[in-house]
């Protein structure tokens, strides 16, 4: 099972889509194993970002991050990085297919409403900028003998 950090940025919670979202990841069979409302800082954008520090974009892209409360997520399934990406569909919202969350829901090749980690790495140096130690939950869902067929050993 992997877990990944979702954020839903300040254009998603200011436009009240955080349940609508969530309930998308839910519905596919993805566990919520921390949730948390918070308001990111300059500094905790700016680690976050690190990697695009360099590039034009990097200045707006944390002034946008800092300008309003985001929810972050960590979720849990078999393959939850690759399913959730998939799920949020390209970058920016006009080219994002219909049925993804940016493909539904937005339009702007700015406001991307959503991050997800890339990679497995990723995700675990994400989690860990999010997320104190005992934040996030080791918790049993019944749900899951009804999402994942276990009958190899291991979910699938």
């Amino acid at each position: 099972m992997e877990t990944t950090l979702i954020i839903f940025k300040p254009d998603a919670v200011q436009r009240g889509l955080c349940g609508q979202i969530l309930s998308r990841f839910e519905q596919k069979g993805l566990q919520v194993v921390g949730i948390k409302l918070m308001q990111i800082s300059q500094q905790l954008a700016a680690t976050h970002y690190e990697a695009h520090k360099e590039r034009g974009f990097y200045p707006g892209l944390v002034k946008f991050m800092t300008s309003s409360p985001v929810v972050v997520l960590a979720l849990r399934g078999n393959g939850a990085i690759a399913i959730a990406r998939n799920m949020m569909g390209a970058t920016f919202g006009s080219k994002a297919n219909p049925g993804t969350i940016r493909g539904d829901l937005g339009v702007s090749n700015s406001f991307n409403l959503i991050h997800g980690s890339d990679s497995p790495e990723a995700a675990e140096r994400e989690l860990k900028l999010f997320f104190a130690p005992g934040e996030l939950l080791n918790w049993s869902r019944n749900a899951d003998a009804w999402i994942y067929d276990h009958a190899g050993g291991k979910p699938e």
